[in-house]
C-alpha cells in the first residue's frame, strides 16, 4: 500500500530536499486511477452501491492486485523472474479474467500459504499467511466473480461458484472476567486519566470496535443514547448506563477546555489535539493492561468487546439482543459467546451420573461389605 506523505520545511536546505525526495517516493492509493476499468468498476459498486467503507474498498483492491500479478506470473505473461510488486495490472480486461479457472485460484492459495511473506516490510516475519487471512482473500475473489456474472452480467456463467474457503479454527473468543475488568478500570492512572477511563469503560460496557470508538463525534453524544456507525456504515443506538454516563460527562468537561483542532471528534489526544487514532487507543490500552498486572500479548481493545459481550450474557442479556447492541449482521456471529460461560453446560456436567465416580470408591465398597 502506498502511504500520503507530509512535506517538512527545514532551514538545512540539504534536509530540505532529502524530505522532498523522501516524501515524493510515497503517494495516496487511488483506485479510481490504478485499477484497470473492469476492477474499477467493481469497486466503484461496492463503494457507492454497497457503502463500503474506503478501508474496505482498498482491501478489495489491493488483495485482487496481488492475485491478478500472481495469475500473470503464472501464466507466463511476463518474466519468470519479475517481482510481483513490480507487474502491472493495467492490462486486466474481460478476456483475462476469463482465462482464469479454479485451478489457478487454488495454486495461487497455495503460494499465499507456503511462499507469501508475513509482513512484506520485515525480512524475517516469516512466510505462510494464516488461514483467516487466505480465507479473506478468497472472498474477494468470490465477491469479484459474482459481480461480474450477477451486476455486470458480462459472464454467463461463474467460474468460482465452487471456489472453497480455507477451514478456520474454530476458537472461543479470551476475555476479562468481571474482577479483572474492575481491576483495569481502578489502575488508571496518567495525564490522561479521564479519557482514557472513559474509553475503556466505553470498551467494557458497550462492546464498541476501535473504528467505532475512533469514529465517535461529540454529536453522537445524545444524552441517554450514544449513535454508532458500525460495518458498512451502519448506524446504530447503543443505551448508556450510568457508569458510561458519568464517564463521559467527565470528560467532556476536560476536552472542552483544551484548544481543540478537530472540533467534531469525541476524543482526542493531549498531544495535537486532533481525534485519537487507533493506534494511540491500541497503546494506551496496552499500558492500563500492563498496570492492572495483565498480559497485552493475550489482551487487546478488540478483547475488551469481547469481554463486554460475555459479562452481559452471563447477567442475563439475550443473545439477539446482544446481536444488536454489538451490531452484527448475523446471529451465529454473536452466538460464539454462548459458549464461553453457560450454566446449562455447567448443569449438563452435573447430570452425568458418572460425576458422582470419584477415586476411592472402589475402596469404600469394600469396606461396606
Amino acid at each position: 500500500m502506498k502511504y500520503g506523505g507530509q512535506g517538512v520545511f527545514c532551514a538545512h536546505s540539504a534536509v530540505f530536499h532529502y524530505v522532498l525526495l523522501l516524501c515524493s517516493s510515497f503517494r495516496l492509493m487511488n483506485f479510481h486511477t490504478e485499477a484497470p476499468p473492469i476492477l474499477r468498476e467493481f469497486l466503484t459498486y461496492h463503494e457507492t452501491i454497497q457503502s463500503h467503507s474506503k478501508k474496505t474498498v482498498d482491501e478489495y483492491f489491493l488483495d485482487l492486485r496481488n492475485f491478478f500479478r500472481y495469475v500473470k506470473l503464472l501464466k507466463g505473461l511476463v518474466p519468470a523472474q519479475t517481482a510481483l510488486e513490480q507487474i502491472s495490472i493495467d492490462d486486466v480486461d474481460l478476456a483475462f479474467v476469463k482465462t482464469i479457472s479454479l485451478s489457478d485460484v487454488y495454486t495461487y492459495m497455495n503460494y499465499l500459504n507456503r511462499e507469501r511473506p508475513r509482513h512484506r516490510k520485515s525480512a524475517d516475519s516469516g512466510v505462510g499467511l494464516a488461514p483467516a487471512a487466505r480465507a479473506r482473500k478468497v472472498a474477494d475473489i468470490r465477491s469479484f466473480y459474482k459481480y461480474l456474472t450477477n451486476k455486470a452480467k458480462v459472464l454467463a456463467e461463474n467460474p468460482m461458484q465452487d471456489l472453497d474457503t480455507p477451514r478456520l479454527k474454530k476458537s472461543l473468543p479470551r476475555y476479562l472476567n468481571l474482577d479483572e475488568s474492575v481491576n483495569l478500570l481502578t489502575n488508571v492512572d496518567g495525564k490522561n486519566q479521564t479519557r482514557d477511563y472513559c474509553i475503556l469503560t466505553l470498551f467494557l460496557n458497550c462492546g464498541l470496535r476501535i473504528s467505532e470508538l475512533v469514529g465517535l463525534n461529540v454529536a453522537d453524544d445524545r444524552g441517554e443514547t450514544l449513535r454508532v456507525l458500525g460495518k458498512g456504515n451502519k448506524e446504530r443506538i447503543i443505551f448508556l448506563n450510568d457508569a458510561c454516563r458519568q464517564a463521559l460527562d467527565e470528560w467532556l468537561v476536560e476536552r472542552n477546555t483544551m484548544g481543540l483542532i478537530d472540533k467534531n471528534a469525541l476524543f482526542v489526544t493531549r498531544q495535537n489535539h486532533k481525534r485519537i487514532t487507533t493506534a494511540a487507543v491500541h497503546k494506551l490500552v496496552k499500558k492500563h493492561l500492563l498496570a492492572a498486572g495483565l498480559d497485552p500479548s493475550l489482551y487487546s481493545s478488540h478483547k475488551l468487546r469481547h469481554t463486554a459481550a460475555t459479562l452481559m450474557l452471563q447477567n442475563g442479556v439475550d443473545v439477539r439482543t446482544l446481536q444488536e447492541v454489538l451490531g452484527h449482521d448475523h446471529l451465529n456471529t454473536t452466538q460464539i459467546y454462548t459458549h464461553v460461560d453457560n450454566e446449562d453446560l455447567r448443569v449438563a456436567a452435573r447430570a452425568n451420573p458418572l460425576g458422582r465416580v470419584k477415586k476411592g470408591s472402589k475402596e469404600a465398597k469394600k469396606d461396606e461389605k
